[in-house]
């Protein structure tokens, strides 16, 4: 059982941290995507992005003024940061290297030259923003073919649901993050509600989680509710939070074998099934009514304590070898 555990987390892990750092690379595009919408008079606004993912206070350990040089580096190269785009590359190989034995060669392969790619690359002062958005464009694209690879070459065993229970439980962090990052823009300027500015901000959140298609096929009008109800609550898009709640809750019970008409039979389980029934009892009014922040605030904190729980469930047997800085709060 220590080995399975070592090995199921370690999958668990590699998982997470490579939608971690897509989604890293899919926030600083939120801003990209801005820079390039935002009327002269509106200044370029970085700071939101590190205090969105809690990263602030680890930033301003390192760094004076949230500029858009910074933030970058800080969010996607700068080995300090257990969160940046590099670290958690660097962290999804190193667990991958570990159970080489347990995953597909042609695994290995793609996170080995992802790896590589990044290690080489070398980030100039002067990259303009065409340049930048390449290099964001390049770990999407990978990441998304590790995914690819990962469907097309892994029997659906305890194994692949580990990795993707990590891939669902990070992906819907995220979204919520994504979310609050336009609260974090918005709220120092009331005038902005109701704005212009205000749709330009809520389509670059849509187009940074690449919903606007989608989102435009279900509705004809862009308004802030209808695109935070289509990102927490919609239940096919596969970056909804609600969706990705229930894909891990059924990867969830896919490992235990527990069928999905019994309660649970763990706290994971149990805890797990309390978020999903919340956010499926939950409609847009409620959640604009508790206020938009604090909902997502909520689902971050409740998202946490299933990732403990998994944790203490499946992982927690001693010894754990266990590959560090693998929280975020």
């Amino acid at each position: 059982m220590a080995m399975l555990s070592r090995v199921a987390d370690s999958i668990y892990w590699m998982n997470r941290y490579i939608e971690r750092a897509e989604n890293y690379a899919r926030f600083i595009g939120v801003n990209f995507n801005l820079a390039f919408d935002l009327p002269p008079s509106v200044s370029e606004q970085w700071e939101p992005l590190l205090i969105a993912t809690a990263d602030n206070y680890l930033f301003y350990q390192h760094y004076d003024e949230p500029t858009r040089e910074n933030v970058i580096n800080f969010m996607t190269f700068d080995k300090r940061n257990p969160n940046s785009i590099y670290t958690c590359i660097s962290a999804a190989r190193e667990n991958g290297r570990t159970i080489r034995e347990s995953i597909s060669k042609e695994m290995w392969e793609n996170l080995n030259q992802l790896y590589l790619w990044l290690r080489n690359v070398q980030p100039k002062q002067e990259w303009d923003l065409n340049h930048m958005q390449d290099f964001y464009s390049e770990v999407r694209n990978g990441t998304q073919l590790f995914y690819g690879i990962v469907d097309a070459t892994i029997t659906r065993n305890e194994a692949w649901h580990f990795g993707r229970l990590g891939r669902f439980m990070e992906r819907a962090d995220k979204t919520s993050r994504f979310l609050d990052v336009s609260y974090f823009t918005l709220m120092p300027d009331s005038d902005v509600t109701g704005s212009t500015l205000e749709l330009v901000l809520w389509t670059a959140v849509l187009k940074s989680v690449s919903a606007y298609n989608m989102y435009r096929q279900q509705n004809q009008m862009l308004t802030p509710k209808h695109i935070a109800e289509f990102l927490i609550l919609d239940k096919l898009f596969p970056r909804a939070m609600a969706h990705c709640i229930r894909q891990a809750e059924l990867s969830l019970y896919e490992i235990s074998g527990t069928p999905t008409s019994n309660r649970f039979s763990n706290q994971a389980e149990k805890k797990m099934g309390k978020l999903r029934s919340e956010i499926e009892y939950t409609d847009i009014e409620d959640i604009f009514e508790t206020g938009l922040h604090q909902y997502l605030d909520q689902f971050q904190i409740r998202g946490n304590e299933v990732s403990k729980a998994i944790f203490e469930t499946y992982f927690d047997i001693k010894p754990v070898e266990a590959f560090q800085y693998q929280s975020q709060s």
